[in-house]
């Protein structure tokens, strides 16, 4: 502990950790958000064409599984950017999450009760507004908790990122090991642990915000 003081003493130490800090909170959550859009999308297709279905679960299953470092490798060369570029790992997180969530999407859309739609389109609801009125609000708590395993996903993928070149608090970690020096680690650590907790708090709170009724069916 007294180690991990002292490497905190340090005014330009504290803002490089502040500055990885943010990175990495970017390029953990901004993946994240374009991956909940893009599983919409895709699990609406699923649900509305049963054809389209099997083909886009299994090629998401593939994809979730090849390694994350692998991925991130291979990215530079599918997409034409440069090896360090922090959009490689932008581009991977999002895939991976995108395939974390099109199942979860597609179940909880093929859940909602069929005279809940035909009520709503008894009423005048457009094929549209009745998926934004009543079909997705109906599919947000199963929604939300696949995006609670995304974003810890996320958050604890980006830390291997660190070692293609890419920023975030996985370069603590690398420098720890370098160095043979624990006190960096123990930052990143801890630093990655707390940034998990909150998001995953701040998640929850949305959802109950997002889906009110849920506690009066309770």
């Amino acid at each position: 502990m007294p180690d991990v003081l002292d490497y905190l003493s340090d005014a330009g130490t504290r803002s490089a950790v502040l500055d990885m800090l943010g990175e990495h909170v970017y390029l953990s959550l901004f993946p994240l958000l374009v991956a909940v859009v893009l599983a919409i999308a895709l699990g609406l297709l699923c649900h509305r064409f049963r054809a389209a279905r099997a083909t886009v679960i299994a090629l998401s299953n593939v994809l979730y599984t090849i390694p994350s470092l692998a991925l991130f490798a291979i990215i530079p060369a599918l997409i034409g950017t440069k090896v360090l570029d922090s959009v490689n790992v932008v581009a991977a997180l999002t895939l991976y999450t995108t395939a974390l969530l099109v199942r979860p999407v597609a179940d909880a859309l093929d859940a909602v009760p069929g005279h809940v739609t035909a009520a709503a389109t008894a009423m005048g609801f457009r094929p549209v507004r009745r998926f934004f009125a009543v079909e997705l609000p109906l599919a947000v708590p199963v929604l939300a908790a696949g995006v609670r395993v995304g974003s810890v996903s996320n958050i604890s993928l980006v830390s291997v990122g660190a070692l293609i070149g890419t920023g975030g608090l996985g370069v603590l970690f690398t420098d720890g090991f370098r160095q043979r020096y624990l006190a960096p680690i123990i930052v990143g650590v801890v630093l990655t642990l707390v940034l998990a907790l909150v998001v995953d708090l701040l998640l929850v709170a949305l959802r109950k915000v997002l889906t009110p009724w849920a506690e009066v069916v309770k």
